[in-house]
């Protein structure tokens, strides 16, 4: 089946009423726990793992675990150390075509993310997911000590800190 939208075309017809979402705006799909509405119902289940913790996807290298089997994949590159995709404006190399196509944005000055709520645009989709929480409230990392709720997990590392009391940073 084929799109009039664009030229995304899919052997299942549920695939493409999914993608078909994506234009129209459509999230019928909504999370039990906080509400937040979805395109798709497969991205409702992963979603909900934020509000577990839970990260089922272990990286058999290092400690790293994800919520996503895509995410591990592409996490998993970081290992093999080929980094055979160079960026000829600043000599930067990685180790997808895709993250160098990314990467190439800063020098564009391209910001093809809009929040649909500020308008405000990023360079990058994960600088947007993390904007719109912002909007949503969403903190998905908790501490396990005091219950305080972050939406960063930087800014949870950063908090657990004070519980151990240690200070990494001092004046020489």
């Amino acid at each position: 089946m084929k799109l009039n939208h664009c030229d995304k075309a899919y052997t299942k017809k549920s695939h493409l009423i999914d993608h078909q979402r994506t234009h129209t705006g459509e999230k019928p799909y909504q999370c039990s726990q906080c509400g937040k509405d979805f395109s798709n119902k497969s991205h409702v289940k992963v979603h909900q793992k934020t509000h577990t913790g839970e990260k089922p996807y272990q990286c058999s290298q290092c400690d790293k675990a994800y919520r996503r089997k895509s995410h591990l994949i592409y996490h998993q590159t970081t290992h093999n150390g080929e980094k055979s995709y160079q960026c000829r404006q600043c000599d930067k190399s990685f180790s997808r075509k895709d993250v160098l196509k990314e990467h190439q944005k800063v020098h564009t000055g391209e910001k093809p993310y809009q929040c649909s709520q500020c308008a405000k645009a990023f360079t990058h989709k994960h600088n947007l997911n993390t904007h719109i929480m912002i909007h949503t409230g969403e903190k998905p990392y908790n501490c396990s000590q005091c219950g305080k709720k972050f939406s960063l997990k930087t800014h949870l590392t950063v908090h657990l800190k004070e519980h151990t009391g240690e200070k990494p940073y001092g004046c020489s």
